[in-house]
């Protein structure tokens, strides 16, 4: 199983900050770094070196797809995995997600007992079948 040690987590909602940085940090034992917005996390993600990007679909001015893009722009970013935290749960909305990039998608609400071990599982079954 693969080894996450920082997630960088950005989502506008205060509550769901609160819950995924206690769930990840507490139950996992992750290394959280949050942000409240897209832009605030560009600016932001120099120095940076997660394993892990967590992202909020639906965010004001820059959506989480958006946000994305701005991250694969990024070449220390290329290849970190992106994990899509969304309300927006039906089929084809999830599926053009990973069409575009996203390694999954976690429905919201999120088990916060279970969310750091289906993280986990997410990036090591990735790295599993990489050749």
């Amino acid at each position: 199983m693969s080894q996450v040690e920082q997630v960088v987590h950005i989502d506008d909602d205060e509550d769901i900050l609160s819950i995924t940085r206690m769930s990840l940090e507490l139950v996992g034992g992750f290394d959280v770094v949050q942000f409240s917005s897209a832009r605030e996390a560009l600016e932001s993600l120099a120095g940076l070196k997660p394993d892990l990007f967590l992202l909020d679909v639906m965010m004001p001015e820059m959506d989480g797809p958006e946000l994305l893009q701005e991250i694969r722009r990024r070449p220390e970013y290329t290849s970190t995995p992106v994990i899509f935290m969304t309300a927006k749960s039906d089929r084809q909305s999830m599926e053009t997600l990973i069409e575009n990039g996203a390694l999954a998608c976690i429905n919201k609400p999120f088990d916060p007992l279970t969310l750091a071990d289906q993280l986990k599982s997410l990036v090591g079954a990735r790295e599993n079948n990489e050749p």
